[in-house]
């Protein structure tokens, strides 16, 4: 426990005093240290906490003088003042200029008698400590001691109940996408939604920190889990004690090696959806409903699929055959995480004959692909097919794996589009006349109050298809919000999502407004537009 200031005053053999009536609200505040200064201006050699002792050699005598030294001892961080009395000594009773400051200030003054040296006082605080440390170590020992018996049994859970059950703060290990595995509290099925922004952030950073922040009155913080890659995150919440504080390490690289030994045992399962993918690719016609089943199977029921390729490493970084593979595995296996029905693969070599191989997956058209990728395969090259019926998801990934080089050039994802009519007619039209036709469409919005963010609202969801979801994650908003500021939209240029002009114009408009914005990363060229389908709600 740590040392508080009524402590001291039960100590019979110091014989302190308090010299009025202290609160006991002042008398629970926690010694840190002791320190000894006749200083008339010691703030600045304190660093918060100390019982700080004087014989008040130079200790002032008028009122005002007197509130000024209590008011430095106090912006000075002590948690009390103790004046020394006796024989020989500037003072035999506290000063009563003195006492009335310390009362105003709420800064509790003791007097200590001259039979106990300041020495004894001193020894007496820092003994205390000393027996506080011991203490914190016995208990983070025996809490360690706890976790490593609860590591040699199955699963997360356990590890993590007795973390809880030792020190109080919750926990929870959620996968590095933000699920949730396992949790010391049978009762909590998803993370805190205040906690979503900080594992988002973690997750982000790999293996490389962590962080914590406070919201709703309540600590949370957030560790990776790994060696290598990271293979999960650590959630607690609530302010762990010194005791826990020390503990936090041992609890990560537990965790990290059962979410390791979880990694290497879930390999057979990996292989056989690797398996699946080659053999639902390997037929050169496939017949829809065979190829809709095997899908199904793994739990991936989209209507339309695409085909994504990842280029893992380069020659420079792939010094030979092995170290090329092991870096294509270990990135295909966290794609196989992230991607719904985790249908990845490793295969042949890579352009040029790298030893790394490319990466093939199957995603459902839904999917965030670029999400996904900026997280898991972030900054390599990848090619993004169209959507296809499941039968025909070879072309897809044909059509993706052309587009390598060109997201090697760009430095971000390529993805394939239907049509090439709008690039050529952004290419070849005069800028002006182009600007005043975005002008003409996009005319009323730009009289609105909320112009620019409607316009970029309503380009997202152009961008992304039509797909409400998807423009809400990119632009960080709930879907109703999305609707919304679409509807006004519609409302003020009198246009229709549902009509295929009307979309043409719009996204047309928004391209050309991008300007050289829209034209980055594309090789100088705008992408066309989606193709007009009616947008659902």
């Amino acid at each position: 426990m740590p040392l508080r200031i009524s402590d001291l005053l039960a100590r019979s053999d110091l014989a302190l005093s308090v010299t009025y009536d202290v609160p006991p609200r002042l008398l629970d505040r926690t010694i840190e240290a002791a320190t000894v200064s006749d200083l008339p201006v010691p703030g600045k050699w304190l660093q918060g906490g100390e019982l700080l002792m004087t014989i008040g050699l130079l200790l002032p005598s008028d009122p005002a003088a007197c509130r000024a030294y209590v008011r430095e001892v106090t912006e000075g961080g002590a948690a009390c003042l103790a004046l020394g009395l006796g024989q020989g000594l500037p003072y035999q009773e506290a000063p009563a200029p003195l006492v009335a400051a310390a009362e105003e200030a709420g800064l509790p003054l003791l007097t200590v008698p001259d039979e106990v040296p300041f020495i004894a006082v001193t020894k007496a605080v820092f003994d205390a400590r000393a027996d506080e440390q011991r203490e914190v170590l016995h208990r983070a020992f025996a809490t360690q001691r706890r976790l490593t018996a609860a590591a040699a049994g199955d699963g997360l859970r356990p590890m993590l109940a007795e973390w809880t059950a030792a020190t109080g703060v919750g926990a929870a290990v959620l996968d590095p996408l933000g699920r949730l595995l396992a949790t010391g509290d049978r009762a909590q099925h998803t993370p805190p939604p205040q906690a979503r922004d900080l594992v988002e952030r973690v997750a982000a950073r790999g293996l490389r920190g962590s962080a914590s922040s406070t919201a709703g009155g309540q600590q949370l913080e957030v560790q990776p889990l790994g060696a290598r890659r990271l293979r999960g995150l650590l959630l607690l919440t609530g302010r762990p004690d010194d005791a826990a504080r020390s503990v936090v390490p041992g609890l990560v690289s537990l965790l990290s090696l059962e979410l390791e030994r979880r990694h290497l045992r879930d390999e057979p399962e990996r292989r056989r959806r690797s398996a699946l993918l080659s053999e639902l690719l390997a037929a050169e016609d496939p017949a829809a409903d065979r190829a809709r089943d095997m899908l199904h199977s793994v739990g991936l029921t989209a209507e339309r699929v695409r085909g994504v390729v990842v280029e893992p490493e380069d020659g420079r970084e792939a010094a030979d055959g092995a170290a090329g593979e092991a870096a294509a595995q270990e990135m295909a296996a966290d794609l196989a995480l992230a991607i719904p029905g985790g249908l990845v693969r490793v295969t042949g070599t890579g352009p040029g004959g790298t030893p790394g191989g490319l990466i093939e997956a199957v995603v459902g058209e839904d999917l965030d692909v670029r999400d996904v990728l900026a997280r898991f395969a972030p900054h390599r090259p990848a090619g993004i097919g169209p959507a296809t019926a499941p039968e025909a998801v070879r072309v897809s990934l044909r059509q993706a794996a052309g587009l390598l080089a060109v997201s090697r050039s760009a430095g971000e994802p390529a993805e394939a589009r239907q049509s090439q009519a709008s690039r050529l007619l952004l290419d070849l039209g005069d800028r002006r006349t182009l600007h005043g036709y975005a002008d003409s469409v996009l005319g009323p919005l730009d009289l609105s109050d909320n112009g620019e963010e409607l316009i970029a609202t309503l380009a997202a969801w152009l961008e992304t298809g039509g797909a409400w979801d998807a423009t809400s994650r990119r632009l960080g908003v709930h879907r109703h919000t999305v609707r919304n500021r679409l509807d006004k939209a519609m409302d003020l240029t009198g246009r229709r999502l549902d009509d295929p002009d009307d979309r043409f114009d719009l996204w047309l408009a928004t391209r050309i407004r991008r300007g050289d914005a829209a034209t980055a990363g594309t090789g100088g060229r705008p992408a066309p537009p989606p193709p007009p389908t009616r947008p659902g709600r």
